[in-house]
Parts: structure tokens; sequence; C-alpha cells
């Protein structure tokens, strides 16, 4: 937003370990209330094995938020509840700040053909999507405060709706509005559309071939994924069908259904519905659900192979093809040809007035 941090309230970081005999600790909670030295702020972070950096990095932001949103704001009785900033806008802001790959963002962006309304988008509930609405979750609020902020004036208004974001109505799309009137007209539709199209040009590349998208997923299956036990030998996609996966495997399973998204974004047609398909089961794996995958995924291989089969026996037939055209005429058939002509009859000339004088106007002209 281009201005000065102007702290005012101070945020305590407090990091604990997990208690083994405490497992319902949350792994981050945000403590808010009124002292009598002014506002206090303290975000309880649970430090584990498995450190989210994501996660803590988007409470982190949170914090900064509110801080800069209750700023102003002196007279808050006690055991005042707060208003936290919405998600769409602190997904949005982590993926603008600076070094920020978004690639993998737009890409998820370009995989799908539906685009979904901002009203409908402003009201889901990240916290209740698999890995792959997470990621479209992200993908569009990065969307859209690349578009507030690209808008007349929108720094500055992006500043002021962070400022009063204490006094936010329970209806986004109308406090978004309010704070930006450029989304406020009939063509929200149309501007919201728009945005998420450029961002999806902006991503399209030279579509892969059949036999290069089919390499790249042979590549991707062969994927190998951690034991439970750590001794044993690395497992396969088939394996962990067989078992239900650790907390560590299901974690790795949510970034592979990233790997299939990004793969599909640029994968020949014909190969894409069975990509996506990979990415859904995947997606159910990390859910901890593996009834009927391992059906599933021998069903797809087979499907590939046929698939590989019916593209081989195209592409021999087009190189045959290719390979017997000549690039000059043979002559072995001039002579029929002409003896063909010479042999047609000419169409009988008339004789009636009409057409003496359209014969010599021809000649004339």
């Amino acid at each position: 937003m281009r201005r000065r941090d102007q702290w005012v309230t101070a945020a305590v970081i407090n990091l604990q370990p997990r208690a083994a005999n405490l497992p319902e600790i949350p792994a981050a909670a945000l403590r808010f209330s009124q002292t009598g030295s002014g506002l206090k702020l303290q975000l309880d972070l649970t430090i584990s094995g498995e450190v989210n950096l994501g996660a803590m990095e988007r409470e982190l932001l949170r914090v900064i938020l509110l801080e800069m949103s209750y700023r102003n704001q002196t007279a808050i009785p006690s055991g005042e509840a707060y208003v936290e900033a919405p998600d769409w806008l602190v997904e949005g802001l982590l993926a603008l700040t600076p070094n920020r790959d978004c690639l993998l963002l737009v890409n998820a962006l370009a995989a799908s053909e539906r685009i979904t309304p901002l009203d409908e988008f402003l009201r889901e509930r990240p916290e209740l999507l698999d890995s792959a609405g997470r990621l479209f979750y992200r993908a569009y609020s990065f969307a859209l405060v690349q578009l507030v902020v690209e808008s007349a004036d929108g720094r500055a208004r992006l500043g002021s709706y962070i400022d009063n974001l204490a006094f936010a109505s329970n209806d986004l799309l109308a406090d978004l509005q309010a704070a930006f009137p450029q989304l406020a007209g009939n063509d929200l539709g149309k501007i919201w559309k728009s945005m998420i199209a450029s961002m999806k040009r902006s991503a399209r590349t030279d579509l892969l071939t059949f036999s290069q998208t089919d390499e790249k997923l042979d590549q991707l299956l062969q994927t190998k994924f951690s034991p439970a036990d750590g001794r044993d030998k690395s497992l396969s996609l088939e394996d962990l069908c067989q078992k239900k996966p650790t907390s560590k495997q299901r974690m790795a399973l949510q970034k592979f259904t990233q790997e299939f998204m990004l793969l599909a974004a640029h994968a020949n047609p014909i190969l894409r519905s069975i990509i996506q398909d990979y990415q859904q089961l995947v997606a159910q794996l990390a859910l901890g659900k593996s009834r009927a995958v391992g059906a599933r995924l021998t069903e797809l291989k087979t499907l590939r192979a046929r698939l590989s089969d019916r593209m081989t026996e195209i592409d021999d037939y087009l190189n045959w093809f290719e390979a017997t055209q000549l690039s000059t005429r043979s002559g072995l058939f001039e002579g029929f040809l002409n003896t063909s002509s010479a042999a047609s009859p000419s169409a009988a000339h008339r004789k009636d007035a009409f057409s003496a004088y359209l014969d010599a106007m021809e000649e004339q002209f």
C-alpha cells in the first residue's frame, strides 16, 4: 500500500512446544483484549515436528491487519469481540508479497473452465475446502486483490478498507463495493470475468503434444512416498491405496495434487480429463478416503494404454500418408486425361436471335 508502518499496538508472539498430554491445543490462537494501558495482541503458536510455514505466515499477517484496523480505535469496551480480516484479503496479500512465485495460482485458474462468480467466491469458507479447493481459493484471492490494487487510486482505497475493518458487516460484497466504487455498478460480473480471463491468458502457453503429456504424466505417477516407519522401501501411489496414509503422507499427497493441476493447465486436451481424474483420486487419498481408489487407478491405466495405442495408429497413418505424397505430377495419366477431354461432347450452339445477340456482345466486350 506504499505507506509507513505507523505501528501503535505491540504484538506478542508466544512460541510454545506441543505437549503430548494436551493434543487439543490449536496450532495458532489469537488473543485480543483491552487492558488499562491499551489494546493487547498476543499470538500463541504451537510448534511441533511438522511446522506449516504457510499457516504460520497467514496468522502473522492476520495480527498485522488486526493491529492496522484497530490502531485508531481506543474506546473499545473490555470483552468486545473483534473483527478479523477476511480470508480473501489475507490470501491475496500473501500472494502479492515480493519474491512470491504466483505461477501455481495462475495455472490453477487456467486449468478450470468455470469462473466462480465473485459473490459466490466471497461466501466460501477455505477451512472447509480440500487441498485443490484451497488452491483455487488462493488463486481467486490473488485475482481479487490484484483487481482492487490496479483500480483507480486502488492502493489508497485498500488501505482505507483495512483501516475500517473494525466496522465491517457480515456482507463482504457490500463492504467491498462501498470501499471500491468501480465494483458497485451493474458491470461487476463483467469486470470480474474479465480479470480472471486476463490472468488465464497470461498462463496460456503452447499446449503439450500427446506424447509429451503422456511422458510427464508417467513421471508424476512414478513419484514415491516415504513409508510410515521410515525403514521400508518407498511407497508408490498404488501402495498408499492399500493402507491408511499417515499425516506426513497426507501432506505429501496434498502437494502432489498441485502437480497434477499444473500439468492439466498445459496438457494435451485428449489427456486433460484423465489427469484431472488422477488429481481427484489423489485428493481423495489425502483426505484418508481410499475406498475404490485402487480400482479406479487400474481403470485409468487401462484407458491410457488404449488411448496411447490409438494415437500410435493415427501417427503411423499420418506418417504413411505424408510419405506417399508426390511432390510433382508423374504424368502417367496425361494421355488418358487428354483423350477423355477430347472425346467429351461439346454443348450444342444455339442459333436463335437472343443467343446470336449474346454471342455478338461477348465478342465485342
